[in-house]
């Protein structure tokens, strides 16, 4: 059966460039700039960015340097959803058979949005010790790193 647990967190911004952000390959280059604490590298292995790509993402050391393959199974710029999968590696070897990400851009007004993360797993009965893992923490410190580089566009330190 897989668990889902999800968070959402108010943007000030338009949806539109919320997910001008979070729905294109420039997504992997906010990530290492702006999370360097939980993101050490994003490399593109296959695609463009849209439904079918596949990245290789290396975590921070601090967070032991994990690495695993993501591919990115639903990119819809309609509905503003983009959902990711661990492939290879990663918590699929500590025992999950589903790691998955989820996000999604809900327009609250004209200028400002929801994102709503979630992630999604199952995980093998025999590797039950493991479920501490499944946390959908660093998709709230994404959705805050989005939240502070909008917020900054519109207040510049130095305006």
């Amino acid at each position: 059966m897989v668990t889902k647990i999800s968070d959402q967190t108010e943007i000030p911004a338009p949806a539109a460039k919320v997910w001008a952000l979070y729905g294109t390959i420039h997504f992997a280059d906010f990530l290492q700039l702006h999370l360097p604490n939980i993101i050490n590298n994003v490399e593109l292995l296959e695609g463009d960015g849209g439904q079918g790509t596949l990245v290789l993402v290396t975590f921070a050391p601090d967070l032991g340097g994990m690495r695993y393959k993501e591919k990115f199974v639903k990119i819809d710029n309609e509905q503003r959803i983009k959902i990711a999968e661990m492939v290879e590696g990663g918590y699929l070897d500590l025992g999950f058979t589903v790691y998955r990400f989820c996000f999604e851009i809900i327009e609250k007004d004209e200028e400002s949005c929801i994102v709503k993360s979630s992630v999604e797993y199952e995980l093998k009965e025999e590797a039950a010790a493991n479920i501490s893992l499944a946390s959908v923490e660093p998709l709230i410190a994404i959705a805050q790193a989005a939240k502070s580089y909008f917020l900054n566009a519109q207040h510049p330190k130095d305006a």
